[in-house]
């Protein structure tokens, strides 16, 4: 009976190890799934481009780019890649790896990095495509710094004294959509419209207790290389007012404006 009792006692204190062995490696398990999950890298793409510019003589490209920022490395591998050349378009994507999908990563800040395209000849006049989005081209630009082109494409119409292009000097005007203008003026240099939009609820039949109104701006313009330009405000009749800050603006093209009505 005494040397079972003894046996007893040594098997007992056995489990005991061996259970709290099982505990300490089940924890440390845990723990290093955590730092491996808060270290973990995954391909990404740039937070946005701030510019395209060319370099070694045309034969490659600097892009600026936004990435995360935080304080541990936050980014690693940033790699400018030439795609593929079509129909007078270089494609070019920009990657990195980045752990800032981690809630743990810290990487709650941005900074601006630079990643370097060879193209392996000039570029020339042809338009480069960054990371299937935005578009950039060397025509219209201030070398060796490219042109992004906007929502009326790379080509611009040309400011002159016509319909589509007093349509495009509203599209580049940092106003609503939507808006009408009406031409009170134009030369080859200096273009003024009055711009409208309807603002408020959208109404149905008369009495129905809804209503909106009419918001308007005068606007004078500048002709630019790359079209209409807007430079002023201004609502008061004839040339005082606007002459306070265009001074250059010509006479004939305000001196018959009337005072204009905001709404």
């Amino acid at each position: 009976m005494r040397q079972r009792g003894i046996w007893a006692v040594v098997l007992g204190a056995a489990l005991v190890v061996v259970a709290g062995c099982g505990s300490k490696t089940a924890e440390t398990d845990e723990e290093a799934t955590g730092a491996a999950t808060a270290s973990a890298w995954t391909l990404a793409t740039p937070i946005r481009i701030d510019g395209v510019r060319t370099a070694d003589g045309g034969r490659s490209l600097v892009v600026d780019a936004e990435v995360p920022d935080g304080a541990r490395d936050c980014v690693r591998s940033l790699r400018g890649e030439l795609e593929t050349v079509e129909h007078g378009t270089v494609y070019v994507k920009v990657t990195y790896e980045t752990r800032s999908l981690s809630q743990d990563s810290g990487c709650t800040g941005t900074r601006r990095v630079k990643a370097t395209v060879k193209l392996g000849e000039p570029l020339g006049t042809r338009r480069v495509m960054t990371n299937s989005m935005d578009v950039y081209t060397p025509i219209g630009a201030t070398p060796p710094a490219l042109r992004q082109c906007g929502e009326n494409g790379c080509d611009p119409t040309p400011p002159r004294c016509t319909s589509s292009s007093y349509q495009q000097a509203v599209n580049d005007t940092d106003i609503p959509k939507h808006t009408s203008w009406e031409d009170r003026g134009c030369d080859d240099t200096w273009l003024v419209l009055d711009l409208s939009t309807r603002m408020g609820p959208a109404c149905g039949d008369a009495g129905d207790g809804c209503s909106s109104s009419v918001v308007s701006q005068r606007w004078f313009y500048r002709a630019d290389p790359s079209g209409w330009r807007p430079v002023a405000t201004n609502g008061d009749a004839g040339c005082a007012g606007i002459h306070k800050v265009l001074p250059e603006l010509p006479e004939h093209l305000c001196a018959s404006l009337p005072r204009l009505d905001r709404g």
